[in-house]
């Protein structure tokens, strides 16, 4: 063998050498980068994951707020609804036969809150309904078209006191509602 052909074998050994480890350092590269961008890939993936269970989340959150509000104002409309029939019906208690006695009560529960009354003032169609009661009572009888279902007493000095079955019902009617409420929603 020629010193030529060991230099040649050296070489082609030593290049060979060369080439198996630059091999194993590109299949060494190619793993870690592999792995890193598994590992990259895992990172986003759980970020993305994360981030659309928010998004689900989040929409979840946003559809059951509209249904309660949707609920709310289905509610609110209903007892909207309910207080329309109950005026309603409160409007044709003056067409009842016993109504007469209802206004001469009303008339009793005012003159008994009121201190000093001087005048009854009721509805125009209600004057002759309650002129026996209020001179009986003493008291002048005025009437005022402004007023419905119901009378007012003047006392003296300026102070009244309305007894209306209207206004009975807008002071009671956080109570009802919350009955009708209980009722209608158990």
């Amino acid at each position: 063998m020629s010193f030529e052909e060991i230099l040649q074998r050296e070489a082609e050994t030593e290049i060979d050498g060369k080439l198996a480890e630059a091999d194993s350092r590109v299949k060494q590269v190619v793993s870690e980068a592999e792995a890193e961008a598994k590992a990259l890939l895992a990172k986003h993936h759980h970020r993305l994951e994360a981030e659309a269970q928010a998004a689900i989340q989040q929409a979840r959150s946003a559809a059951q707020l509209e249904v309660t509000i949707a609920r709310t104002q289905v509610k609110g409309e209903v007892l909207d609804l309910v207080r329309q029939k109950v005026i309603a019906a409160l409007d044709e208690t003056a067409a009842q036969p016993n109504y007469g006695e209802i206004l001469q009560t009303l008339a009793q529960e005012a003159l008994e809150a009121a201190e000093t009354a001087e005048n009854l003032v009721v509805p125009p169609d209600d004057e002759e309904k309650l002129m026996a009661w209020a001179q009986h009572q003493g008291l002048e009888v005025k009437t005022d078209s402004s007023l419905r279902l119901g009378v007012q007493i003047e006392c003296r000095g300026g102070k009244r006191v309305e007894n209306t079955l209207p206004e009975r019902l807008n002071r009671a009617w956080d109570t009802l509602a919350t009955e009708v409420s209980k009722l209608l929603w158990k």
